[in-house]
């Protein structure tokens, strides 16, 4: 396996399970010192279990992306531990069911985790990067950063996400003079416990997941981590603002 992050330390949040866990393994694969954070202590230091079984280096830090204070800690630990913060995979996330009732207090919750967390990730991520040069952060929007859905209706997941491609592109622009480069994978249908949740919600949501991209089948987490992996790594050294859209092919229907 080629080594892109030798020497290099990533910061994964939302990093338990999904898309968060299958990119730290893989950040680990190509050679990075990996932090994973989650507010599921146990899933989190499972990521890691699976790392250092590899043989790759890992840490956990517990912490809620929402909350200020926890997400300097888990900065600050990250680079007391390793000296550095090259990159960053801003996933954690959250859905809840929504019903469309407009519920105040599960909006609130959804944009604090999507969004609120995203911001404040990068407001304590971007300084260390500064401090080394540069670095590379990808956020984790959605394909419901660009369409909303009527089957299963999600106003302040479809609005939390809209506003981190929107967040992304700001920080680019903002970061674009200074090395750092900012982007978002916006991931179609894949199979993580977050979808799970959704196919639940009804006998119509299972059907249109199953059916959902013209490749017919959901993605693995995997696939996602491939792309974040990409545009973290030099590879991608001149793009910048992009929300990579990766979703079988939905959008283009």
């Amino acid at each position: 396996m080629e080594s892109w992050f030798e020497g290099k330390v990533a910061l994964v949040t939302g990093g338990g399970d999904g898309i968060g866990r299958a990119s730290a393994v893989l950040f680990a694969r190509r050679g990075a010192r990996v932090v994973v954070t989650d507010i599921n202590a146990k899933a989190g230091e499972e990521t890691v279990g699976i790392i250092r079984s590899s043989g790759g280096e890992s840490t956990f830090v517990s912490g809620d992306v929402s909350d200020a204070g926890a997400v300097q800690t888990c900065v600050k630990e990250a680079v007391q531990r390793y000296g550095r913060l090259d990159c960053a995979l801003n996933n954690a996330g959250i859905i809840l069911q929504q019903d469309g009732n407009w519920d105040e207090d599960v909006f609130d919750r959804i944009v604090r985790v999507n969004l609120r967390g995203v911001m404040l990730c990068m407001k304590y991520e971007i300084p260390e990067l500064l401090k080394i040069g540069g670095g590379a952060i990808v956020n984790t929007a959605s394909i419901n950063g660009f369409v909303a859905s009527a089957t299963v209706p999600m106003p302040a997941y479809t609005a939390s996400k809209h506003a981190v491609i929107g967040i992304t592109k700001s920080a680019a622009l903002q970061h674009a003079r200074h090395n750092i480069r900012v982007n978002a994978i916006c991931p179609g249908v894949t199979m993580t416990n977050m979808v799970k949740d959704v196919w639940e919600y009804s006998e119509e949501a299972r059907r249109t997941l199953t059916n959902f991209a013209p490749m017919g089948r959901m993605a693995q987490p995997e696939e996602m981590a491939e792309a974040a992996i990409w545009l973290c790594s030099d590879k991608a050294s001149f793009v910048t603002g992009h929300a990579l859209v990766i979703d079988g092919g939905f959008l283009a229907g």
